[in-house]
């Protein structure tokens, strides 16, 4: 039971964690439980050699170790259907949004730790970026949490007040990123490349443009130097599309994401 973890909600995010787990070689899918209430779905996942269940009661008494994808409409109800099957020994990892940690100890009757995380659908691959808080009751919970995480992608610790940004940065930025290799690709079709050259192209420039200033720590504007030249291609290219608005278009889509948030939860 130590090793085991259960995901209780196994829709995208959840199975993403799932994948990258096993990808990662931190866990075998014998070791990971998934509950859903989509009993179709659960046969293909028991298929892959994971333990499935549509009752997450038993996602609770089987492990330890429970990552919550729920939405946040359905949390109040997850929590009270699993409440007397928790123990002080369970650790509670939420990756809902916007449930504080604060709201989430309420509805629990023993003193369970908490951790709050949120990661991105690249855990799949391990290259996710995941924000992670606590509220420093369990510095060992953290510590566990973080060596879950760690193991798809990187990890990032920060106070809870930030988690919506870091929704909104890390979670919904992956699909403004993948926005962005897709408009690139439709530019080297236009150029002349037939799509899947393009395609090509332009996701592995972007996967070298991020592994650059991942690697070297250095600032994306000192890499952009040792690319333009004086009267060249590039810096016609970046004034180009800074007279269009990319930066400011990238960044305004990240505030409204941010501002869109907090209108959902009420904020």
């Amino acid at each position: 039971m130590d090793k085991q973890i259960s995901i209780i909600g196994a829709g995208n995010i959840g199975l993403s964690i799932a994948k990258g787990l096993i990808r990662s070689g931190a866990y075998k899918p014998k070791e990971i439980i998934l509950s859903r209430r989509n009993k179709e779905y659960l046969k293909k996942l028991a298929k892959e050699g994971f333990h499935v269940t549509e009752n997450n009661a038993n996602a609770v008494v089987f492990s330890k170790i429970l990552i919550v994808c729920v939405g946040p409409q359905q949390l109040k109800s997850l929590l009270k259907n699993i409440e007397k099957h928790l123990t002080d020994n369970h650790l509670i990892i939420s990756v809902v949004s916007g449930i504080s940690i604060k709201e989430i100890k309420k509805q629990l009757p023993k003193k369970v730790s908490v951790i709050r995380a949120m990661p991105n659908t690249a855990s799949s691959i391990c290259e996710s970026i995941t924000c992670l808080c606590s509220d420093d009751e369990n510095i060992q919970a953290l510590k566990k949490t973080i060596s879950i995480f760690d193991s798809l992608g990187k990890t990032l610790t920060i106070p809870e007040e930030n988690m919506v940004a870091a929704t909104a940065l890390g979670a919904c930025g992956i699909a403004f990123f993948l926005r962005a290799i897709r408009a690139a690709s439709q530019g080297g079709i236009e150029i002349g490349f037939h799509s899947d050259e393009a395609f090509l192209i332009a996701s592995q420039t972007a996967k070298g443009a991020a592994s650059l200033v991942l690697e070297s720590s250095s600032h994306p504007e000192s890499e952009i130097d040792n690319v333009t030249t004086p009267k060249g291609a590039t810096i016609s290219g970046i004034n180009e599309m800074e007279h269009q608005g990319f930066s400011s278009a990238l960044i305004k889509g990240i505030t409204t994401s941010t501002n869109k948030i907090h209108q959902l939860l009420g904020d």
